[in-house]
């Protein structure tokens, strides 16, 4: 029973540590929503960020329905234990009673004295001696044992009362969050309905966004190819020296044992030596894969052991727009394309290092919209759409560090960093990456 009581209330503290946290992305969401209002942006910015406060009420929901569940499961436990405490109280109270009584009918010391005194020998004396001694004790104890129960049966009940208080409320908050979730969703259903009417100016602008996204993908994927070439072929360029370097050691070594032999018989004129040099081989080096030297072999090992675990690039914000294809949140038949995952942010925040690596790149994608790339081993991560970048290319960073501030639309008022994750140049779903995505 302890156990599960224990287990009930670890819930709990977990539970109501969801909700607060549900709770402030609620607010950072209405904060951003009444920024992005107040500036008269974009019916579809506006959307997106009601579509996600409303995706988290229905968690805030969904968490104190879970609460009010759990409260009424322990209240029905608290409440057996209570008829529990009351049967074994009036038992022992019914017994004591008695006790009490045939107590106070033989209650006179003489009593008592003659019990001892009528034994037939000394040794049923002393056993008459020690079972009035056990009775007194056990009448003790039971008296001992009420009061106890009785302690517990006040404290389970002062529980319950108060948990009756603690479900009531949660009940309350259920209701009134409720009845804000339709509101939204009527609000919802209204800018959908204004989305609508400007359907074509929409589906141009997403078909020209989507055009200059797949541009900057191709800059991306050439950068990274670059960078596997410059990587291998610095990776080469070190193995060789040490090829050359063992190779030096080894003529050096076989040089000075010829010397040494021919120290030891008479000087006799020696053709010279001809040391032919090899041709310099032009080495090939691939741009799809890195060959991992042993320290980015750890970096790399490193990386991937954190998967799941890894920090969000931006410190607030919701997901806008997932990885891959997926139809528009209103145009069903319109299918978007995404490489990475798009984070809303609010405005004037600093995009972080999810990892530590080294800088690989800083690219222009326009002249306002910069990219960061790190490297981790064989795994690169891109930080797009920021105004200003506080890197340079080879600088080491560590996990959270400020890599630059993300950019504020003009156009939008949106504030959104998109993140892309690969392994070589192969793209992956950030999402089973980041922590709570």
């Amino acid at each position: 029973m302890t156990s599960i009581l224990w287990s009930q209330s670890s819930q709990q503290e977990k539970l109501e540590q969801r909700k607060t946290q549900i709770q402030r992305e609620i607010r950072d969401n209405e904060n951003m929503l009444k920024g992005i209002k107040s500036k008269e942006k974009s019916a579809m910015t506006i959307y997106l960020i009601q579509k996600n406060k409303i995706k988290l009420k229905e968690n805030l929901i969904n968490t104190t329905t879970k609460q009010t569940r759990l409260l009424a499961d322990d209240m029905y436990r608290n409440q057996l234990r209570l008829n529990e405490l009351n049967r074994e109280l009036n038992i022992l109270k019914e017994d004591y009673s008695k006790k009490i009584i045939q107590s106070y009918k033989s209650r006179s010391e003489q009593s008592r004295a003659m019990f001892i005194l009528s034994s037939e020998n000394f040794l049923q004396a002393f056993k008459r001696v020690q079972y009035l001694k056990q009775y007194t004790n056990f009448r003790k104890a039971q008296g001992e044992e009420i009061k106890g129960k009785s302690l517990e049966l006040i404290a389970i009940n002062k529980k319950l009362n108060i948990q009756k208080v603690a479900k009531q409320k949660l009940l309350a908050e259920n209701v009134k969050d409720r009845l804000s979730l339709v509101k939204e969703r009527e609000e919802q259903e209204k800018l959908v309905n204004e989305i609508k009417k400007d359907k074509n100016r929409i589906v141009s602008d997403i078909r020209k966004k989507q055009s200059e996204s797949k541009n900057i993908d191709r800059q991306i994927d050439r950068l990274i190819r670059e960078a596997i070439a410059e990587a291998n072929r610095k990776a080469a360029a070190e193995k060789a020296k040490a090829v050359a370097a063992a190779k030096a050691a080894a003529a050096e070594k076989a040089a000075a044992a010829k010397s040494n032999w021919l120290s030891k018989k008479p000087a006799t004129p020696a053709p010279a030596a001809v040391v032919e040099k090899e041709p310099a081989a032009k080495v090939e080096v691939s741009s799809s894969r890195i060959e991992l030297t042993p320290e980015n072999k750890l970096i790399a090992d490193g990386f991937r052991a954190n998967r799941g675990s890894l920090p969000w690039p931006v410190e607030k914000g919701f997901v806008s727009l997932g990885y891959g294809d997926q139809a528009h949140p209103i145009y069903n038949t319109l299918v978007i394309h995404n490489s990475g995952v798009e984070i809303t942010t609010e405005e004037g925040a600093n995009a972080r290092a999810v990892f530590g690596g080294e800088v690989a790149s800083i690219m222009i994608l326009s002249p306002v919209n910069k990219a960061v790339m790190i490297q981790h081993g064989d795994y690169f991560t891109v930080y797009q759409n920021l105004s200003s970048v506080s890197v340079n290319k080879g600088d080491k960073v560590s996990i959270k560090q400020s890599l630059g501030r993300v950019r504020t639309s003009g156009e939008t008022g949106k504030t959104v960093i998109k993140f892309l994750l690969l392994q070589n140049t192969t793209y992956t779903n950030p999402q089973g990456w980041l922590s709570n995505m």
